[in-house]
């Protein structure tokens, strides 16, 4: 007989008044039962039943509980299920903690993990404090402080204490795109209960970064604040601020909060590609908020170039490219958290200068070059299984072209089939398993830079068989056009393209004379490209992408001490020199 039948069976035993030995009574509720079906289902019905009362005991008061929990609890002991609700969770859970049942305490944590929103997860937060569960409770913080401006406009924001929110405030890695978002939700707050909270303006404030906003932001949306201006400690933090803003004057105390820099909530990884002559295995992870690189390299990976990358899952993929030696059918899967790279599943085919991205948890490698002819094979990696399976091929054969996705569809542009630069582009709907052309770009690009961003399809740089180019187009899917867009300040094909912090970012390349680490990013919103920190390696032939949720961020920014550290540095250097 199975688990399954023999809980039945007991059940059934119970239910017809059968066998029973104990009674548990709640308010005016009993319920027959089983010591021994209780005794395997708890802990605390084994002490009960065993250690705080005599064997003849038939009668059991369990207080300060409803029956209603009670009858989900004694069902539970018997079938190996509960029904969980968003009425009952909580006092589930409670019940379930209290008799040490923790098969329902976990999976109440699941019910409420899966139900996390911004409206909930301050209700949830607190209620983690009543009954201390350390994964729900972490996670639960995680998901606050990864969701901050969405929360800030949520009602239950407004119930976390002064002490609560001071402890949001202050972390490095509270996610907020806008520094002014962290000020906005003070005076929300504050306005809740204003003449309960208004006196801590002072704390709460010295806990907005204001080095990462603007002059004119401070100005204009701070000190026009009535808080603000009617207290002496702010006005004297902003007019340090503004000081060294204005005139670069020294700034007491330089490592207060104030001009500490918040960690980025994503990471631009740049690997691999052609550097010196040569392939080269070098990673570099770039800090959107420093504007900084930093070197992550694991020696002990194979140099590549002309590959391609993707994240999914929490995992960093390096698809097909080349070595020099050889042509690569492989893939290597790198775990951020302990920062080692695993082989998978092979290709079927062997793909240089492929373009790879991801659509429904699947990665897509289309075209490139095996060794003896371009491509218009394309394959699908589907992680769960650890398998890759053929789909249509492509219109054009294809490599050195640029592919990405959006709306469900994966576009890819241009490249190189043997012949001539391509300007011809197509999109693949994994519903039909097809593929359909569209209109041709307005220039023709091999080596080129393919993203989504901004609801259109981006094509930048490239070679177009005569130079390399600094020109920038998009696509707009609904109408079938595409439009110039302003051109990058450096010409550059077989370079990493991303986007990150809602900016469109070039990662070196080549510029028709030398391998480059420039850096530059395009911003929709001010149509203006404008020149970001190189990179440490000079390098073409590299790829890019874009992790986040990464758990040991710090392993890939700039130490905030450190910046603080730099900038007493070169105050202290001004101040000499003068």
């Amino acid at each position: 007989m199975s688990d399954n039948s023999k809980l039945s069976y007991f059940n059934d035993l119970r239910l017809g008044g059968d066998f029973c030995d104990a009674v548990i009574r709640v308010e005016d509720v009993e319920f027959k039962v089983h010591k021994v079906i209780l005794c395997n289902c708890s802990p605390y019905f084994r002490a009960l039943f065993l250690r705080w009362s005599t064997p003849d005991k038939k009668i059991f008061n369990i207080p300060d509980l409803s029956p209603g929990m009670m009858e989900l609890i004694i069902d539970f002991a018997y079938t190996g299920s509960v029904s969980v609700t968003e009425e009952n969770v909580q006092e589930l859970f409670l019940a379930a903690d209290q008799f040490i049942v923790m098969d329902i305490v976990q999976t109440c944590c699941d019910f409420l993990e899966e139900r996390l929103c911004p409206e909930n997860c301050i209700d949830i937060w607190h209620f983690t404090n009543v009954v201390f569960h350390m994964g729900l409770h972490s996670k639960v913080y995680r998901y606050i402080i990864d969701h901050f401006d969405e929360v800030i406009s949520c009602e239950e924001f407004l119930q976390l204490s002064v002490e609560e929110l001071v402890d949001f405030l202050e972390k490095d890695d509270l996610n907020v795109k806008l520094e002014r978002s962290v000020f906005d939700a003070i005076i929300r707050w504050i306005g809740h209960i204003p003449e309960e909270r208004g006196g801590h303006i002072s704390l709460l404030f010295s806990k907005v970064r204001l080095a990462m906003m603007s002059q004119e932001s401070i100005m204009l949306h701070i000190m026009s604040n009535d808080l603000v201006r009617n207290n002496a400690q702010c006005m004297e933090t902003i007019q340090a601020l503004l000081s060294a803003m204005i005139d670069g004057s020294t700034i007491n105390s330089l490592s207060q909060p104030f001009m500490r820099l918040r960690l980025p909530s994503a990471i631009l990884l740049a690997i691999g590609g052609w550097s010196g002559g040569n392939p080269t295995n070098g990673i570099e992870a770039y800090d959107y908020r420093a504007d900084q690189w930093l070197t992550v390299t694991n020696n002990a990976e194979r140099p590549r170039a002309y590959h391609g990358t993707a994240f999914l899952n929490g995992y960093v993929y390096c698809v097909g490219g080349f070595d020099r030696l050889e042509h690569f059918n492989s893939m290597r899967r790198l775990d951020l958290s302990t920062f080692i790279w695993h082989e998978v599943a092979p290709m079927y085919h062997r793909r240089c200068y492929v373009s790879v991205t991801v659509l429904d948890g699947c990665i897509y490698a289309l075209g490139g070059y095996d060794g003896h002819a371009r491509l218009s094979a394309a394959e699908r990696y589907k992680p769960e299984t650890n398998q890759w399976t053929l789909i249509a091929q492509m219109n054009e054969q294809r490599s050195d072209a640029s592919c990405t996705t959006l709306n469900s569809k994966i576009y890819i542009c241009g490249g190189f089939n043997g012949n001539e630069c391509l300007q011809t582009c197509e999109y693949y709907t994994p519903e039909a398993d097809q593929w359909t052309m569209i209109r041709p770009m307005l220039s023709q690009r091999s080596g080129i830079g393919v993203i989504a961003y901004a609801g259109r399809v981006y094509a930048v740089g490239g070679f177009d068989g005569t130079s390399r180019l600094h020109s920038a187009e998009s696509y707009n899917p609904h109408t079938n056009t595409w439009h110039e867009v302003p051109s990058m300040l450096n010409p550059r094909s077989n370079f990493g393209i991303e986007v990150i912090d809602d900016h469109l970012f070039a990662v070196g390349g080549f510029n028709g004379f030398t391998t480059s680490y420039n850096v530059e990013y395009y911003d929709v919103s001010t149509n203006v490209w404008t020149v970001a920190a190189d990179m440490d390696i000079f390098r073409s032939a590299v790829s890019c992408c874009v992790v986040y949720g990464v758990p040991n961020i710090d392993r890939f920014t700039v130490s905030r001490d450190s910046l603080l550290s730099d900038l007493e540095f070169e105050t202290a250097e001004s101040d000499n020199s003068e």
